[in-house]
C-alpha cells in the first residue's frame, strides 16, 4: 500500500516551510486586535523613522506687524525657535507560551484567543501612555518662549467627577481656553473620560435633548457624542494614581484628574519598530512561543492644546 499524498496547507504554493502561511494568520489576528482595542490611536500624532534614537519636531512662534515710516529701513524681526524631541522607549512585548499537552487537551483553539490578547495587552500600554503623556501636556509650560502652555481647570471638591453640569462646563471652559490660545477652530477635539463620568454625562438630558441639539446622543441608548464641539471618548485608560514606575516620561500623580480635553497636535508618538509578532516552536519545551512587540515613545508636541480637568479632592 502506498503512502498518501498530504496537502500541506500551511505552505505557500506547495514549496518551502510547512507553517509559513499558518504565521500570517496568526499575525493579521494580532493587528486586528490592536487597532480595535486602541482609543487614542487616530486621536494624536503619529511619526514613523526608520532608524535613531529619537525624533525631533521643530517649534516656532508668532511674528507681529507694524506701520512702516516712509523712508525708513525694513530690518525684519526675531522669533523664538524651540523643539520637542520624543525618545524611542526600551522594546514593549507580549508574549504567551502554549505547551503542546494543554493544547492538544484542550477542545477549542487556543492560539487564536491568545494572539489577539498579547495584541490587546499592547493596545492598553499605548493608551495608558498617551493619556498620561496628555495630561502631564496639560501641565507644561509653554514649548516657545512667549507661547502659550497647557492648562489645568480645578474644580471644587469633587464635582468634575460627580457633577454631570459642572463636568459639561468644565469642558466647555476647555474649548474656550483653546480658542483663547488660538488653537485653530476646525481641529477636531477630544475629551477622554472615564466610564463613570460618560455614564453620568449621557443621563444629563440638557446634554442629549433633541429639542436642543442635532442627535448628539441618545438618552435609551446612554450615549452622548459631543460637548462644546469636543467629541467625547469613554476610555477606561485615563489614568487614576500616582504613577511612579515605567519610564519617567510618562508619571506623575494623576488620582485627581477627571478628563483630559486634546487635539490632535497636543501628543506625538514616534515609531521605530511598528507592530509586530513571532511564533516558534521550542522542542526543548515541547510548546510554542508567540510574541508580539513594538518599539516606540510618547511625548508632549504643543502643551497649548492639551487640557486637564481635576479635583481637589
Amino acid at each position: 500500500m502506498s503512502n498518501a499524498t498530504p496537502l500541506r496547507v500551511g505552505q505557500i504554493n506547495g514549496s518551502g516551510v510547512t507553517d509559513a502561511l499558518f504565521l500570517k494568520v496568526f499575525g493579521g489576528e494580532v493587528l486586528t486586535a490592536f487597532e480595535e482595542a486602541c482609543k487614542s490611536m487616530d486621536k494624536h500624532t503619529v511619526r514613523t523613522i526608520n532608524a535613531g534614537k529619537s525624533a525631533q519636531f521643530p517649534a516656532t512662534w508668532k511674528v507681529s506687524s507694524g506701520y512702516h515710516t516712509p523712508g525708513a529701513e525694513i530690518l525684519g524681526q526675531s522669533s523664538a525657535v524651540a523643539e520637542r524631541i520624543i525618545t524611542i522607549d526600551d522594546l514593549l512585548i507580549s508574549s504567551v507560551f502554549l505547551s503542546n499537552i494543554d493544547e492538544a487537551k484542550n477542545h477549542y483553539d487556543v492560539r487564536s484567543i491568545y494572539s489577539a490578547e498579547v495584541g490587546r495587552a499592547l493596545a492598553n500600554n499605548w493608551d495608558k501612555n498617551v493619556l498620561q503623556v496628555m495630561c502631564l501636556a496639560a501641565r507644561e509650560g509653554a514649548t516657545v518662549t512667549g507661547a502659550y502652555g497647557g492648562s489645568v481647570l480645578t474644580s471644587t471638591g469633587t464635582l468634575y467627577k460627580t457633577s454631570a453640569k459642572d463636568l459639561a462646563a468644565g469642558i466647555y471652559a476647555a474649548v474656550q481656553a483653546f480658542d483663547e490660545k488660538d488653537v485653530p477652530e476646525a481641529e477636531e477635539k477630544y475629551a477622554f473620560v472615564k466610564p463613570a463620568q460618560y455614564y453620568l454625562l449621557a443621563q444629563s438630558t440638557d446634554l442629549i435633548n433633541r429639542d436642543w441639539t442635532t442627535g448628539n446622543g441618545d438618552y435609551s441608548e446612554g450615549k452622548v457624542l459631543r460637548i462644546g464641539g469636543a467629541v467625547l471618548v469613554k476610555t477606561n485608560h485615563l489614568p487614576s494614581t500616582n504613577v511612579t514606575t515605567g519610564p519617567v516620561e510618562y508619571q506623575g500623580d494623576f488620582t485627581k484628574t477627571a478628563c483630559a480635553i486634546v487635539t490632535k497636535q497636543a501628543v506625538g508618538t514616534v515609531k521605530l519598530m511598528d507592530l509586530a509578532q513571532e511564533m516558534a516552536y521550542d522542542i526543548r519545551r515541547q510548546g510554542t512561543l508567540i510574541v508580539a512587540k513594538y518599539a516606540v515613545g510618547h511625548g508632549i508636541l504643543r502643551p497649548e492644546c492639551a487640557v486637564e480637568l481635576k479635583t481637589t479632592a
